[in-house]
């Protein structure tokens, strides 16, 4: 019940924030802050300001003090005259979404958003913020900026930066003017790899991408490594730890023209979805760094082997987008 409350509670929120500051779907760069989309208000601040200003007026008229009348309203003439630094320091800026390199799940995506100032003049004391995080920062006159926004990532998939708001309480804090924007700006987060993950599986494709089962005699000896809890007892370097030292792995390097299949259905059985691609991320990883070629296969869809920045991206995305509502039609292919 208290569930529900809170769900119906949250889209009640979203339906008011839609229509009163036009929030809808992500919004076509650049994004620009006409007079519409500026809003004022008076700060905490402003509203004590507001308060004591009344309390000084009241005493001036009750003492009847000349000088109280001219320092209420100077005072207050200066609060107002704020209203309008606030507006301009928003007035005409140019938003657009910049790049947002992929993250693993559990880091920190790094959004950029470009501001453009138009004017001659400098923007100072500006607030971006969206999902919680705030970046200050000032815009020189007449250039473009890039501010940097961090965000965590908590799951896989595409993190969208959604809800942004940008505002100034300049020059004296007194008067708050925002505006709200949802940018095309998104992040994709691939699946956390495995942390010790097993060794890559056996090489053995064929050109039409069918696996064979490795031979003795295929593989060449390559070298020792330090020993995963998954690793073969087999490929424990035992005359190593018999003189004494630490448990190793001898690691072999496929024949020529043998290429790796990351095969979603040979996974173990009691892997769910989650592990599955958190251990095939791991695989991909260590497959590039190793320089081998590798063929990628997940339910409904397979990648023929090959190797390279280009191969291993496109592998981390179809990891990343594996079970969720956006998957794209090249991918499919």
């Amino acid at each position: 019940m208290a569930r529900t409350a809170a769900s119906l509670a949250t889209r009640l929120r979203h339906a008011g924030e839609r229509w009163l500051f036009r929030i809808g779907a992500p919004e076509p760069a650049p994004i620009r802050l006409g007079q519409r989309r500026i809003y004022v208000l008076p700060s905490a601040a402003g509203v004590g300001f507001a308060l004591a200003l009344l309390v000084m007026l009241l005493a001036a008229i009750n003492y009847n003090l000349s000088l109280g009348y001219a320092l209420v309203f100077t005072l207050g003439g200066s609060a107002a005259a704020s209203i309008l630094h606030a507006f301009r320091n928003l007035y005409g800026l140019s938003i657009r979404p910049g790049r947002c390199a992929p993250v693993f799940a559990g880091e920190t995506a790094v959004f950029s958003l470009l501001i453009d100032n138009p004017a001659s003049r400098r923007r100072p004391a500006l607030r971006l913020g969206a999902q919680g995080q705030w970046s200050a920062f000032d815009l020189p006159a007449a250039e473009e900026t890039a501010v940097a926004l961090a965000c965590p990532a908590l799951r896989r998939g595409r993190l969208a930066l959604g809800r942004s708001v940008l505002e100034t309480r300049w020059p004296l804090g007194l008067i708050r003017a925002w505006s709200v924007f949802v940018p095309k700006a998104d992040c994709l987060v691939l699946p956390t790899p495995e942390p010790d993950p097993p060794p890559l599986p056996p090489a053995g494709g064929d050109a039409t991408g069918a696996s064979r089962d490795a031979r003795t005699g295929d593989e060449d000896f390559a070298g020792l490594r330090a020993h995963r809890s998954a690793d073969s007892p087999r490929h424990v370097a035992w005359k190593a730890v018999a003189r004494g030292g630490p448990m190793l792995t001898k690691e072999f390097a496929a024949g020529e023209g043998r290429e790796l299949l990351l095969d979603w259905d040979r996974l173990p059985a009691g892997l769910d979805a989650e592990r599955r691609l958190s251990r095939l991320t791991a695989w991909v990883l260590a497959a590039e760094s190793e320089g081998r070629r590798y063929a990628l296969a997940l339910p409904g869809i397979r990648i023929a082997a090959a190797t390279g920045r280009a191969h291993r991206e496109r592998c981390l995305r179809l990891l990343a987008l594996h079970g969720l509502p956006d998957p794209t039609a090249e991918d499919g292919a």
